[in-house]
């Protein structure tokens, strides 16, 4: 399937180690969704972001490079490339512990006209509350940038009130959620930040989302072939966005296209999940 939408993932990348079978893979969550957006269609992919000058570093570039993605906004400096240490149970990524970005985390990428007359000319722009990008969400929404956010599970509702204002489309994660109600709720608290849609992910429960008129249900899909859960929510809102982005460009914007590119990012998370790491890519762990 092909979307005329060009995506641009802004913000962090990783090798999520994986300790128990002493591997690495490329991933972080603005660099699944330039190469999500890559693997479901996506007209023009690209990924902007700071890469250490280590060996994890370089072999995210290069697979980057493999699987396409444009990279001319990137900058590599001295230092170590975020790291996070991984494990598998029964298909489920257990975190052990991170490097806090690595080198991303101290030295921030400060957005200036240029890189803004680039940034413009993507159909939507992504980030997310590991990506140390916040600061910069003004600056995009100034510029009319469509900007999507991932806030996954773990963002304070203080952060929300900062982020959510600049923000179009907002993803977050509600696994650990009680009920249904709750979730409903807290979609509504933040849809009234500001953003113009927002969904919820809880795993094998699939998803609830909110346009302000009305709630989606979307049910999850069968995985064939189980092997890792890593990346599942980063492909489910990448590709949702592909699908309604593109129908919005052709004057479909309403409640069956939601419906449709729920369906469709249903479909392509659990073809993910069928993937080692997040999309591949794995080599020896390099200390």
């Amino acid at each position: 399937m092909a979307f005329n939408v060009n995506a641009l993932g802004f913000g962090d990348n990783v090798v999520d180690r994986y300790e128990h079978i002493h591997t690495m893979y490329p991933g972080g969550n603005a660099v699944n969704f330039a190469v999500y957006a890559k693997k479901c269609g996506a007209a023009r992919c690209a990924y902007m972001g700071i890469f250490g000058n280590d060996a994890a570093a370089e072999h995210v570039i290069a697979s980057l490079e493999d699987e396409g993605i444009e990279l001319d906004k990137c900058e590599q400096m001295i230092g170590e490339n975020g790291a996070a240490r991984v494990t598998v149970v029964d298909g489920d990524r257990v975190f052990l512990g991170s490097n806090e970005g690595g080198i991303r985390g101290d030295a921030r990428y400060v957005l200036d006209r240029f890189d803004l007359a680039y940034m413009k000319q993507f159909d939507v722009v992504h980030s997310g509350n590991y990506c140390f990008t916040e600061r910069e969400l003004p600056k995009l929404k100034a510029a009319g940038v469509t900007v999507s956010f991932d806030f996954s599970d773990d963002s304070t509702d203080e952060y929300y009130e900062q982020i959510a204002p600049y923000v179009d489309f907002a993803f977050f994660s509600a696994a650990d959620v009680a009920s249904e109600d709750e979730i409903r709720e807290r979609l509504a608290w933040v849809k009234g930040l500001g953003p113009r849609f927002v969904s919820a992910t809880a795993g094998a429960e699939g998803c609830i989302a909110y346009d302000g008129e009305r709630y989606y249900r979307q049910l999850a899909k069968p995985v064939t072939d189980m092997k890792d859960t890593m990346g599942a929510g980063d492909s489910f809102l990448t590709s949702f966005l592909m699908c309604y982005l593109d129908s919005a460009k052709r004057g479909e914007d309403g409640a069956e296209a939601i419906e449709r590119a729920l369906d469709f990012a249903a479909g392509f998370a659990s073809t993910v999940c069928g993937m080692e790491g997040s999309w591949g890519h794995g080599a020896p762990i390099v200390e």
